[in-house]
């Protein structure tokens, strides 16, 4: 199962370099002018879980193989994206491919890069790209909703519930505030997805800034801070240019050189995982001699829908899980021990999976 995080932003603000570190190539080019990202880069990324190494230990798996996000580097996008300004329409185009958007903003002076807009104020280039996302989202929203009316104001059923979900977007984007703030049912939540709007998706900002406020970040940051907290969004905190350093560097240096500038982790780790944690997903393991495994699904998801990310034959023949938490297999030295604790548990297609469980499913061919 595939997750998209869309890296976007201004011009200029990082957003490349940011990508470059994260998949560790040079496959974006980046540049000190606009629009020097053309088509969208696409990188799929590790998610770092300390959890997985300690499962193949015990386990005395041969192979490590972790559970992936995909990250794709999207066109710089200027002020009247919605009408086509800039490259606004490949913009549009691209964000609607992805699952939720990492906004990168500028938290840095320099003047050797220039600001397409001439000023560092990240907090007004996020109202920025967020406009111009609600006013493509309004103006699709209108064109859309005219013959869906139609069809629910002549009594057609099917017509009821989109019609119902779009006015309740409508109504948002009206009074300025993005479609992600829909007050949705559980039932409604997957239609009103499907609606394709841009402002539903969950956002991220990357505060990037210069090095010497990479550990505790500056002024500008904790700007960014405070309304990523107002909006309910994520925000995490990284100097892409120490980014880029750390993934040029051997394995066996990047500790000492983060320990050096006061960060017990590359930022980008906290990135990915911020990133998977916006998507609302969660990871189960399996663990055997020939590999340790993690494994994606959406928090809530029943057992079956967990032995569907392994094989689609899983979940159709679903019969049960064998199911070991995972501070549980840890503390028992893997399942024998487990299951002489006690903490061996049979669950059926009822089991909502828990964040870390080692699962094995039985399963009819």
């Amino acid at each position: 199962m595939g997750f998209k995080c869309g890296i976007v932003g201004l011009p200029n603000v990082g957003k490349s370099t940011l990508f470059n570190a994260l998949t560790q190539t040079a496959a974006a080019q980046a540049a000190n002018y606009p629009f020097c990202t053309i088509e969208p880069n696409v990188g799929d990324v590790a998610v770092p879980d300390a959890r997985l190494d300690t499962l193949a230990a015990i386990a005395a798996s041969a192979q490590i193989v972790p559970t992936r996000i995909t990250f794709v580097d999207i066109a710089g996008l200027v002020r009247g994206a919605s009408r086509g300004e800039g490259l606004g329409n490949q913009f549009l185009a691209n964000i609607r491919e992805v699952d939720a958007i990492v906004h990168v903003l500028r938290c840095f002076e320099d003047d050797d890069i220039a600001h397409v807009e001439g000023r560092i104020d990240p907090v007004g280039d996020a109202e920025t790209v967020e406009t111009e996302l609600m006013l493509a989202d309004l103006e699709s929203l209108e064109k859309r909703i005219v013959p869906i009316e139609k069809k629910a104001k002549s009594g057609e059923k099917e017509a009821r519930e989109p019609f119902a979900l779009m006015m309740k977007a409508l109504a948002l984007l009206r009074e300025g505030r993005p479609a992600r703030l829909a007050d949705l049912t559980p039932e409604e939540r997957e239609p009103y997805r499907q609606l394709g709007l841009l402002t539903e998706k969950r956002v991220l900002y990357v505060c990037n800034v210069e090095e010497a406020s990479a550990a505790g970040g500056n002024r500008y940051s904790q700007m960014v801070e405070a309304m990523a907290r107002r909006a309910g969004a994520g925000c995490v905190t990284i100097s892409a240019r120490i980014e880029e350093e750390v993934a040029q560097l051997p394995a066996g240096e990047r500790e000492g050189f983060l320990a050096s500038l006061g960060l017990a982790e590359p930022g980008l780790n906290r990135l990915i995982r911020a990133g998977y944690d916006l998507l609302g997903l969660i990871t189960f393991f399996t663990a055997g001699p020939k590999e340790a495994r993690a494994w994606t699904v959406t928090r809530g998801s029943r057992a079956p829908q967990a032995a569907g990310a392994i094989h689609t034959d899983f979940e159709h023949g679903f019969i049960r899980a064998e199911t070991i938490a995972y501070e549980d297999y840890v503390a028992g030295k893997g399942e024998a021990g487990a299951r002489d604790a006690g903490k061996f548990r049979l669950e059926g297609k009822d089991y909502v999976v828990q964040d870390g469980d080692v699962m094995h499913f039985r399963f009819n061919a």
